[in-house]
């Protein structure tokens, strides 16, 4: 895998394809730059070599071309602070302005390209469109993990202008090293941790770890799609009809694989879905009217077990509704189990939005292995092995 690490960048204008779809405030102002400091490593080896940076991103899901809201010279400011340097913006990513911009810079400059999907021709992975925005670097380099997989223009189509000059940053490297290293050669026992609403969203990712960890501990409001297939009782609490089947034959492959999986025996449940709902600790059997919103305190207990005895841990999806105060606590033991697990040596990758969001809730991405900046493209790594944005770079 080549990096940015393996060139040198003196004297070439190098397009970056970051990830700075970060969120902003009502004042417009970035009120987390997580993703913004992890592509600093890249942008600042670029500079220190003496090569200039043109920067391209989209910003959120602008419908109808552009618009101040999803305008990337929000974050302009914020990213000079980050930088110590000045970022230069242009109003448009390609057109007569960008490329005069691009063709100016000199050595240890930074131009910031406004919001890629503007046009639709991004998303379409459009060639012409790929070509344009190739036509104003020398090199290409693809560090954001975030979108790579999608096989948009600026991810995947442009890599092919440039046959012998493109490579990865350093985070969507660090990102592949740290999935692999989890994926084929995690040190044993494997656990899977995996949370969220529903089965449907995981199943291709619940087949591929099967075939892969010794654990898998099933939490959020999936799990009791589980627990209905198995012929528990479950009130109102959240369940696919449509998968209980789905849910039986995950159970039956582990089984026959000697896969472990850990489901809830018992719920913190509520009478309405809101903080403010009455609540009460539930067996795995939940009364009508009543739903489970998050994991009870056995279910805690025995899921610290498992994590304190593993040496390798994928962690994707809450626990329950921890965004709640009141039906947060599952979500925290798991976040605070993982961390006392990576002290004593476990490898302990964090992946998923809500994952990262509760690890960030709770201050212990700095006490965990690697937290993942891309939810969708890590699922899609594991599910698949690859994604077009790393494809890209390969060929």
């Amino acid at each position: 895998m080549t990096t940015a690490g393996d060139i040198n960048f003196s004297g070439k204008r190098v397009l970056v394809r970051v990830d700075f779809n970060v969120p902003l405030n009502k004042e417009m102002k970035v009120s987390d730059d997580t993703r913004l400091r992890a592509a600093l490593p890249t942008i600042n080896k670029i500079l220190k070599d003496g090569g200039s940076a043109i920067l391209m991103s989209h910003l959120g899901r602008p419908k109808e071309g552009p618009s101040d809201k999803y305008s990337l010279h929000h974050i302009v400011g914020h990213l000079t602070g980050l930088l110590g340097k000045p970022v230069r913006f242009a109003g448009d990513c390609i057109g007569e302005e960008a490329k005069k911009m691009a063709s100016s810079l000199k050595g240890g400059e930074v131009l910031l390209l406004e919001n890629l999907r503007f046009y639709k021709e991004e998303e379409k992975g459009d060639e012409v469109f790929a070509g344009k925005l190739a036509a104003m670097g020398d090199y290409y380099v693809n560090d954001a993990f975030g979108t790579a997989h999608r096989a948009h223009a600026s991810t995947a189509i442009i890599a092919k202008f440039f046959p012998s000059a493109k490579c990865f940053g350093y985070l969507i490297a660090a990102e592949i090293s740290s999935i692999d290293k989890v994926l084929n050669n995690a040190a044993k026992p494997f656990t899977a941790i995996m949370g969220g609403a529903k089965v449907s969203d995981k199943i291709l990712i619940l087949e591929q770890l099967i075939n892969k960890a010794d654990n898998i501990i099933i939490g959020g409001g999936m799990a009791f799609t589980f627990i209905k297939a198995q012929g528990g009782k479950i009130g109102r609490s959240l369940v696919e009809e449509d998968r209980l089947e789905t849910a039986l034959k995950i159970l039956e492959d582990a089984k026959k694989k000697g896969v472990n999986i850990y489901i809830p025996t018992d719920a913190v449940c509520a009478d309405s879905f809101s903080n403010e709902a009455a609540k009460q600790n539930c067996g795995k059997d939940i009364p009508d009217g009543w739903m489970g919103l998050d994991i009870g305190p056995e279910t805690e207990r025995s899921y610290a077990e498992v994590i304190a005895s593993s040496k390798t841990i994928l962690w994707n999806g809450p626990m329950g509704v921890f965004e709640m105060s009141n039906f947060e606590k599952g979500t925290k033991s798991v976040a605070l189990a993982i961390a006392a697990a990576t002290k004593k040596g476990t490898y302990t990758l964090i992946g998923g939005g809500d994952s990262v969001a509760a690890i960030n809730k709770y201050h212990l991405a700095d006490q965990v292995s690697y937290v993942s900046t891309g939810g969708g493209a890590l699922l899609e790594y594991i599910e698949s092995g690859t994604l077009p944005g790393v494809e890209a770079i390969k060929k």
